[in-house]
């Protein structure tokens, strides 16, 4: 006697493999979306705590600054390049960043990390950021929509 499946029996095994299939891809990508969702509100809080504290420096008169200037960084990489410690005799730097992170739904990862966000100087509105003289805010470029309905550029 021979042993071995039948054609309906490897059917059946088929669909029910492709129904598992078909309700775990799903899944997987509600997970890839979640993680980027998580790294962008990190980098986000990142880099707005390194904008404000660039501003808390300034005021405290830590870093130099013009009288018609708003106190914030003229660009993002001033946050992570240092900029002089007038309070300190030896010349040293004052750092905010390690690293300016990137925009995680940023899809071409030659570009870099500083031009995966987009700018906000001081003067601008909220309703319509705008590049300017320095930087007060950032957001991210991506065009979509986060799991909770609203777009990653108004995060």
């Amino acid at each position: 006697m021979k042993r071995g499946f039948t054609l309906i029996e490897v059917l059946i095994t088929c669909a029910i493999i492709a129904t598992l299939a078909s309700i775990a891809l799903p899944l997987a990508e509600l997970a890839s979306q979640r993680s980027k969702e998580t790294d962008l509100r990190r980098a986000l809080q990142q880099i707005r705590d390194a904008l404000d504290a660039y501003r808390r420096a300034a005021d405290e008169g830590r870093i130099q600054r013009a009288a018609d200037q708003s106190g914030y960084p003229p660009t993002l990489s001033a946050l992570v390049d240092g900029v002089p410690d007038m309070k300190s005799a030896g010349g040293a730097k004052v750092y905010f960043l390690r690293r300016i992170p990137r925009d995680p739904f940023q899809p071409d990862l030659t570009v870099p990390a500083e031009r995966t966000w987009g700018l906000r100087s001081y003067e601008s509105a909220p309703s319509d950021p705008q590049p300017g003289k320095d930087v007060f805010d950032v957001y991210s470029l991506s065009t979509g929509v986060g799991l909770n309905g609203v777009p990653y550029k108004d995060w």
